[in-house]
Order: structure tokens, then sequence, then C-alpha cells
């Protein structure tokens, strides 16, 4: 009897561990190039797919600084559908130049967490001079 529930115990591992939930981004990484002080808000959208087989729960996604806000899909993504992960950079009050911002995502997929990046160049606003 010992070794029937053993045995069972193994099997129902063994198939629970099969069934992942797999997150596949389209890219990791967005980069703005040059934009201007004067439009310092900069949005962009991660999707991603379940490539796994068992729904897939975004548990949260953190910046890795106050000017970076994602919002991601709360909602259990079923193997085959997609997510997005909507990211807003604000550049208010920040100083001109280049920067590198990372966003961490937790979820129950593989893998458990993934590091999304975002990049640009504010430039200086441009003053006009008046006559």
């Amino acid at each position: 009897m010992k070794k029937v529930f053993i045995l069972l115990s193994l099997l129902a591992m063994t198939i629970t561990g099969m069934a992942d939930p797999v997150i596949s981004f389209d890219k990791n990484e967005w980069d703005w190039g040059e934009f201007s002080e004067d439009n310092p808000i900069q949005k962009c959208v991660f999707t991603f797919t379940n490539t796994g087989d068992a729904p897939l729960i975004i548990n949260q996604a953190v910046a890795s600084c106050g000017c970076t806000v994602p919002k991601f899909t709360k909602t259990p993504v079923r193997p085959g559908e997609t997510g997005t992960i909507n990211v807003t950079y604000s550049g208010k009050g920040k100083v001109p130049g280049h920067f590198r911002k990372s966003i961490t995502v937790h979820s129950n997929g593989k893998p458990a967490i993934v590091r999304l990046y975002i990049e640009g160049v504010m430039t200086e606003a441009k003053v006009v001079k008046k006559k």
C-alpha cells in the first residue's frame, strides 16, 4: 500500500509539473531615441504570449524608479493568448540626458522573473528668442 501511495504521489507531481505557463515577450527593450523636454511623457507597450500549457498570471510589475509606471494585464492569460504591460515614463522635472530604467515582472510563469528595459535621451527644451 505504501508503494502505491508513493507511486501515485510521484505521478501526480510529474503531471502537475508538466503544466506550466511560459511567458514570452516580443521584445525586452524599448528605445525612444531622442525626445524633447517639451514632450517629457513617453509611452510604450510590451506584449507577451503565454507559450506554456497552463494559465499565466502576472503578480506584479515594479519599476526601478517613480518616473516609470507599468500597468499590466490583471486577468489570467490562457495558453496561446497574449497580454500587455503598458509603460509610461515621465521626464518632467528630470535633468535632460540619457536614461535607462528597468521594469521587473513577477509571474507564475517560466521564467518567474523577467526584466524589461526602457531608455532614451531627453534633450533640452528649445528656447525661442523673441525679437
